[in-house]
């Protein structure tokens, strides 16, 4: 197995990068990968950039130039629901955009053409990985759910009702769908991870600044915590398999 971490910000990744070992630093579209090998298990930590096109472009280097196999995705977002407070975690359900809207054309809100469906839902295993992590780092303060993307900062209660009627989703931010998307391209297992960092309403201005790099390092811990479970995981596997090899 090797994780490809996706972060959209430097405050997202900084924490992963300082904590890689074996550590190779290359460049392609203007992004700098950290190949190396984080809490045991072979990782990539890129920071993407901000938006869905970076975002999509970001996947799909890491599918073709440092053959990940699992994809994850950290950061911070919006809250959409009453019950999530600034510093809570959502773990992917699955993922959908909120500015994708062809209608006009027969297709659900937000359904691109040429997908399956309006939403790219998440791998169990990891859904299962993050979520007990999650729980570790945050106890009781952790929802399973959806994550709606679009390239917009949510901050007027119009705004959020608007995404909340269309989708049904936890928090808003701007990269889950489009990562999921490219994952789903690419046959690509993934999460997102999700970090409260306002109330996507009339706060999200003052609130974003003020708990921004708090909700990262949230988001930092449980990425690690994944990363040091699945290594686990791969040695027990290997460790299973040996006997049978020897024989």
């Amino acid at each position: 197995m090797k994780l490809g971490i996706i972060g959209a910000m430097a405050v997202e990744v900084e924490t992963l990068k300082e904590a890689m070992e074996s550590l190779q630093v290359s460049h392609r579209c203007g992004m700098e990968f950290f190949d190396g090998k984080l809490c045991g298990l072979d990782a990539v930590v890129v920071q993407s950039g901000v938006g869905k096109v970076n975002a999509a472009l970001c996947v799909q280097v890491l599918a073709d130039c440092y053959d990940v196999t699992h994809v994850l995705n950290t950061g911070i977002a919006g809250s959409l629901c009453a019950e999530l407070d600034i510093g809570d975690l959502v773990v992917s359900r699955d993922a959908m955009y909120h500015d994708m809207d062809v209608r006009v054309f027969g297709y659900p809100a937000g359904q691109v053409p040429g997908t399956e469906s309006p939403q790219f839902s998440a791998d169990p295993m990891l859904i299962e990985q993050a979520q007990a992590a999650a729980e570790r780092i945050h106890a009781g303060h952790v929802r399973i759910g959806r994550v709606a993307s679009g390239d917009q900062f949510i901050c007027t209660p119009e705004q959020k009702e608007a995404i909340i009627s269309l989708t049904g989703a936890l928090c808003t931010e701007m990269e889950g769908a489009a990562i999921a998307h490219a994952a789903w391209k690419n046959h690509l297992p993934f999460v997102i991870i999700r970090a409260i960092s306002d109330k996507a309403d009339n706060s999200a201005e003052m609130d974003y600044p003020t708990f921004e790099a708090q909700a990262a390092q949230h988001c930092a811990r449980v990425t690690m915590m994944v990363a040091a479970r699945l290594a686990e995981t791969n040695e027990e596997k290997s460790a299973a398999e040996l006997p049978a090899i020897q024989k």
